[in-house]
């Protein structure tokens, strides 16, 4: 689906809501595409991407960045420790802190660069045993502990079970960021991403739906 669909049915869909107009950010989930695709994207004019893994960025963004301006990239995959140190620096925002010692790792990286890129903590809305996050009834204390630590927490972020109605989900995760003053709610894929406008999504993840289906095969 060209680029500009998508960001119509966006306008449309905060529009339906009753919000306001480019209050939602789309990311471009450009992860495990060829370059070719990324950079027609980029030609359109689209500055914010999503990637899963920091090889990967690692791989194709600086490059990128030394041809267009204005590159906002985000790491929307899991991240481990190891990687934290370049996750932070080529990331202008990571969607998945979803343990202690994660949040720990970035504090401390964080003291040492005295930078930090905007924080999403990964909540597990659906309680599923092989899926990363915090728990919905552990979330409450996880962000003061990464308050204490200096974090910059943006929001939440989730991606509900694919055999449950995702508004449940995207409605738990809204009224947990609320009532720890929570503004950032990275919601909502290509197939339910105006469902989660309507229930307030800040940013939502397509990839499919402006790049084709993906190539895993891509090393």
């Amino acid at each position: 689906m060209p680029l500009q669909d998508i960001k119509t049915r966006i306008s449309t869909a905060e529009t339906a809501a009753g919000r306001a107009p480019d209050s939602t950010k789309l990311i471009a989930v450009s992860k495990v595409q060829p370059n070719e695709r990324v950079e027609a994207v980029l030609e359109q004019g689209h500055r914010c991407f999503g990637e899963n893994r920091v090889q990967e960025a690692a791989s194709k963004w600086p490059e990128f960045r030394e041809r267009f301006d204005g590159i906002d990239l985000h790491l929307i995959g899991p991240l481990q420790t190891n990687k934290a140190r370049q996750a932070m620096e080529l990331c202008d925002a990571i969607h998945s802190l979803d343990r202690p010692k994660l949040a720990n790792t970035l504090a401390r990286l964080a003291q040492e660069r005295g930078a930090c890129p905007d924080l999403f903590i990964q909540v597990n809305t659906g309680e599923e045993e092989q899926k990363a996050g915090i728990l919905p009834m552990d979330t409450d204390g996880f962000v003061a502990e990464c308050r204490a630590l200096d974090l910059p927490i943006r929001g939440l972020m989730c991606i509900p079970p694919v055999d449950e109605e995702p508004a449940l989900h995207f409605a738990l995760l809204a009224k947990i960021a609320a009532r720890n003053g929570l503004e950032g709610l990275s919601m909502g894929m290509s197939a339910d991403f105006e469902t989660a406008i309507a229930l307030g999504a800040t940013h939502v993840r397509v990839g499919s739906a402006i790049f084709g289906e993906r190539t895993p095969d891509r090393t």
